[in-house]
């Protein structure tokens, strides 16, 4: 499906964005990673194997994500597909909210969306794919995770501006939506709302979020990866500015 073809996704040591780099590797694609952890890299490559390019870049840095670019440049001579999946997820409360966590979250999830399209855009092929990730909070209204949703709802947003900006290239811009799904963010949600909480009572915290969804249970990366996998391929390919939900029917029902 993907032969021939190249991707980078940032945030793909772990959970959603390992999942869909194991999958577009599956069919086809050259595959590059990046993240900030080092270690979580190496292990990544241990998963992927040593045909996957692996990159230490952080989001926040501008001149990192250019070198970053740079790095596929050479590695790749150009790239297709490009999916902007790294992020954080904690509870924003209004009352309790800092402004160092308020920044934390823009500074990554929309700054970082942002600059890393910024710098991967010259080096994407014609006819190429971004896809970003956002979440189900853009479209519901959630007590406590104000900051969270916002940033979420930027995403999206540039999911339409960003395609008409670059329909000139034929590069399509689309999103994915995930609902609650089994990864390690998750837990950093689950800790935020309940400091302190044990491994039984985090437990508890996922049996109780899975009880509120109406398919009855949370999702898997490799169902998410799925989804990347169908915007990042040609069978897309009458698709721009769209964002593909799936929550399990939590935002929708």
């Amino acid at each position: 499906m993907l032969n021939n073809k190249t991707a980078l996704i940032t945030g793909g040591s772990s959970g959603i964005g390992l999942a869909t780099a194991k999958l577009l590797r599956d069919n086809g694609a050259r595959v590059a990673i990046a993240g900030r952890d080092v270690a979580a890299l190496s292990r990544a490559r241990a998963i992927l194997g040593n045909d996957v390019l692996t990159l230490e870049a952080d989001v926040r840095s501008r001149e990192g994500l250019q070198h970053m670019a740079a790095q596929v440049k050479k590695e790749f001579g150009g790239l297709d597909i490009f999916f902007a999946n790294a992020g954080v997820a904690y509870t924003t409360p209004l009352a309790t909210t800092t402004e160092e966590q308020f920044d934390g979250l823009m500074d990554i999830n929309v700054k970082g969306a942002f600059f890393s399209i910024q710098a991967v855009e010259p080096v994407m092929r014609e006819g190429g794919s971004i896809i970003l990730n956002t979440a189900w909070l853009n479209q519901v209204g959630a007590s406590g995770r104000a900051a969270l949703s916002a940033s979420k709802a930027a995403v999206r947003s540039f999911a339409r501006t960003l395609s008409a900006e670059l329909l000139p290239r034929r590069i399509r811009v689309n999103a994915v939506s995930p609902g609650l799904i089994s990864t390690p963010i998750l837990r950093g949600v689950g800790q935020s709302e309940h400091p302190g909480q044990t491994e039984e009572q985090f437990r508890a915290y996922i049996q109780t979020a899975a009880g509120h969804i109406p398919i009855g249970r949370l999702g898997s990366a490799e169902e998410i990866a799925g989804a990347v996998l169908f915007l990042a391929s040609d069978a897309s390919s009458y698709m721009l500015g769209s964002e593909l939900v799936i929550d399990g029917g939590f935002g929708q029902l």
